[in-house]
């Protein structure tokens, strides 16, 4: 029974949970400065309703860890409306942002005046690959823009744990080395394709140490754009006593046709894993990559553990 004071004797009374304080409290959540540079996603390859859905995935992940965001997609093959140039959509980039700043000004709202890049530029890439950044560059100097372009996603711990999901997913590996079964069809050996030549070769072994790590079997990397690159490499794991080989694409996917992936699993007689896609991790490190050159503090994705 209740009385005018609150509960009668004898019974718990809820309290309401004080603030926490101190290192321990829980951060606000953090949304993306009001006239923020847009982050902008420069997808490569040919341009279809397949990468389209890929890129806007991708953004819908950075919004969902960064409201408010203010994020964009440009083709680097693009060039109607459904799948817009890079270098127009940078353009029109620098044009709202001045446009939202004039509209500011003139109902009477104190706003700085827009200063630094009205852009941040996210290649779509797990690896480095030199034509297509050439490219991109050249995109943001035709835009006429002042403009920051990040590095490519990978290396990175998020990446082997993507490659890691996508093979489990395809029966080539056990997705927990903590459980006791074992996969009939696991790999004892990865073939990890990448393209962009050689600099992308070395940059995606770092990556396949990180997923050796976590497979416990060996991984190596080779270009797909590289003439004999996959044979080679596969001739390599099976003379080290591989005897069940799989091709982990180290690509979001766009970057590259489909048959060139087919062809190479076909050449040495492997099973392959999908594209890392628009696996979560994506998202986050395209995230990290923008707030990381705006000096934004929220988007610094971990590293996952090893299973």
């Amino acid at each position: 029974m209740s009385t005018p004071t609150g509960p009668a004797s004898g019974l718990p009374v809820r309290m309401p949970r004080p603030r926490q304080s101190g290192r321990h409290r829980r951060p606000e959540p953090v949304v993306a400065p009001e006239g923020a540079a847009a982050l902008v996603l420069a997808v490569p390859g040919t341009p279809s309703q397949a990468t389209r859905g890929l890129a806007e995935e991708v953004i819908s992940i950075a919004r969902s860890e960064l409201p408010g965001l203010n994020a964009r997609i440009g083709y680097l093959d693009g060039d109607d409306a459904d799948f817009p140039a890079l270098a127009s959509v940078l353009a029109q980039c620098a044009t709202e942002r001045v446009a939202a700043y004039e509209l500011a000004t003139a109902v009477g709202r104190e706003v700085p005046a827009p200063e630094g890049p009205s852009a941040v530029v996210v290649p779509l890439l797990a690896g480095p690959d030199s034509a297509t950044i050439r490219r991109i560059r050249q995109a943001v100097m035709d835009s006429g823009t002042q403009v920051e372009l990040t590095d490519v996603l990978g290396p990175h711990p998020l990446l082997a744990e993507a490659l890691h999901v996508r093979l489990s997913e395809a029966g080539l590996a056990r997705a927990d080395r903590a459980r006791l079964f074992t996969v009939a069809t696991a790999a004892d050996g990865i073939v990890l394709a990448t393209v962009g030549g050689e600099e992308a070769v070395r940059a995606a072994g770092i990556t396949g140490m990180l997923l050796a790590a976590r497979l416990a079997v060996p991984v190596m990397a080779a270009a797909l754009d590289i003439d004999g690159s996959v044979s080679s490499v596969a001739a390599q794991l099976t003379g080290s006593g591989s005897a069940q080989l799989a091709l982990a694409p180290y690509l979001v996917g766009p970057e590259i046709d489909a048959s060139l992936l087919e062809g190479a699993a076909k050449e040495v007689g492997c099973a392959t894993a999908e594209p890392l896609g628009a696996y979560p991790a994506i998202g986050k490190l395209v995230l990290s990559l923008y707030a990381t050159t705006l000096g934004i503090t929220p988007a610094t994705p971990q590293g996952a553990q090893a299973h």
